[in-house]
């Protein structure tokens, strides 16, 4: 696996955690894939294979814990602030985070050593980006 299959596997799993990959959640995946800079190099034609690669893993008995044993072998240290991010873009994509993503993202935090203070912010970021007007 490399740095791209393990973001991606990241955005999989959170999106999965709920047992409900939602339209929302796969468009972000999407629009995360063809629109950010970290993945200016990845060939997006990949896409569905990684995501279903991914997705047999998670129905496994032990599939959340081996992905993310996957996330954090194949990731730089410089990128485990990144995958936080998208986890938690791919959690708000759908204006609703239950208890199950969120258990997904304290899980990736644990996993990767996210120190809270920075985790906070990026949660923060998140939510002013998909609040909606009312």
């Amino acid at each position: 696996m490399d740095a791209y299959e393990a973001l991606i596997y990241t955005m999989v799993a959170t999106s999965a955690a709920d047992n409900e990959m939602t339209d929302a959640e796969l468009m972000t995946i999407r629009q995360i894939v063809d629109g950010l800079p970290v993945f200016m190099n990845f060939n997006a034609d990949n896409l569905p294979k990684i995501c279903a690669d991914c997705a047999k893993i998670l129905m496994r008995v032990d599939g959340f814990e081996n992905v993310l044993d996957k996330i954090a072998t194949a990731l730089p240290p410089d990128l485990y602030e990144t995958a936080y991010a998208l986890a938690v873009e791919v959690a708000a994509a759908d204006l609703h985070a239950d208890e199950a993503e969120l258990n997904m993202l304290q899980m990736l935090r644990q996993k990767l050593e996210i120190d809270r203070l920075i985790a906070t912010g990026i949660e923060r970021g998140a939510r002013a980006r998909f609040t909606k007007f009312s």
